[in-house]
Parts: structure tokens; C-alpha cells; sequence
């Protein structure tokens, strides 16, 4: 099983001249409790079911699990998830330090407006250089994690 170690940020400026690629992505949970999480997700007509685990002590590191499934899969397993979907579109951004790319989240639907950036680690105290657009960090913040996004979703934050 692998370790995934990332930091997610606001997004705070325009990053759209450095995408490099994009994917829109929509994902349910089929299981979501403390710290655990089963969730099926569509990239670009392409199946996955991930199972992540809980965090480790420094709160960004986390078991995860992934395999790819056939593409009826997803729509059998949505009919049994949780209530509510996560829609956005990822854009890829090589990082300065030309060795970390950064995820960018654009939300759509109930998650409109919310900009949310994560780097993949190999360590938690692993430097990375910082983009002018990055804004504060929200790692630790649970509102932000997509399996909450469902539940509480951005627009009724106000």
C-alpha cells in the first residue's frame, strides 16, 4: 500500500498561463467515517476506486490505495454512495523547482468559486519552492478535503 504525503493551499492567483493539462473529475464516497474513505471517481472517461486511509501523526501523510475499474463500475457503485458528488476540474502546473507538480482543484456545483491547490510529497518536511499564486495553507483544515466537501459544501460557508 502506498503513503500519499500532500499539502493542499488556497489558490490566490492566476495560475492558468502555467496548466500544462487538465481533467475534469467527478467522485462519490461510498464510505466515509473518520479518517477512512472508500471513493469511486471518473477522470476523463476513466474509472478508479481508492480507498485512503487514516492520517499519520504530522496530519498529511495517509495510506492509499487505488486500482482501476471498468466504466460501468462507478455508475453501479454511485447508485449505493453517499448522498452528493464532488465535481471539479484538476489542472497540472509543474512546480518552479521543476520536480513537484502541483493539483489544482477548480470546483463546480454546491464547491463553486473554491481554488484549492496540493502538492505530493516525499517526506512531510520536504521544501518545496512556493508559487506566487499560493495562498494560505489548509492541510489540516477538514472542511477542505473533497469527502467533506460533500456534506458541507462551499457555497453554504458564509
Amino acid at each position: 500500500m502506498a503513503k500519499e504525503i500532500e499539502r493542499k493551499f488556497l489558490v490566490r492567483g492566476d495560475y492558468s498561463k502555467e496548466v500544462f493539462e487538465s481533467h475534469h473529475i467527478v467522485q462519490g464516497y461510498l464510505c466515509h467515517v473518520t479518517g477512512k474513505t472508500v471513493r469511486v471517481r471518473i477522470v476523463d472517461g476513466k474509472a478508479i476506486l481508492t480507498i485512503k486511509g487514516p492520517s499519520d501523526s504530522s496530519g498529511i501523510g495517509r495510506f492509499e490505495w487505488e486500482k482501476e475499474i471498468t466504466l460501468q463500475d462507478p455508475e453501479d457503485l454511485l447508485t449505493i454512495a453517499e448522498p452528493g458528488l464532488v465535481d471539479k476540474t484538476r489542472h497540472l502546473v509543474r512546480n518552479l523547482d521543476g520536480v513537484h507538480v502541483w493539483e489544482i482543484d477548480e470546483f463546480h456545483g454546491d464547491n463553486e468559486g473554491l481554488v484549492v491547490a496540493e502538492i505530493e510529497l516525499g517526506s512531510a518536511d520536504e521544501d518545496f519552492i512556493r508559487p506566487e499564486w499560493l495562498g494560505e495553507e489548509v492541510s489540516m483544515d477538514r472542511r477542505y478535503f473533497n469527502s467533506s466537501l460533500i456534506r458541507h459544501p462551499f457555497k453554504d460557508w458564509k
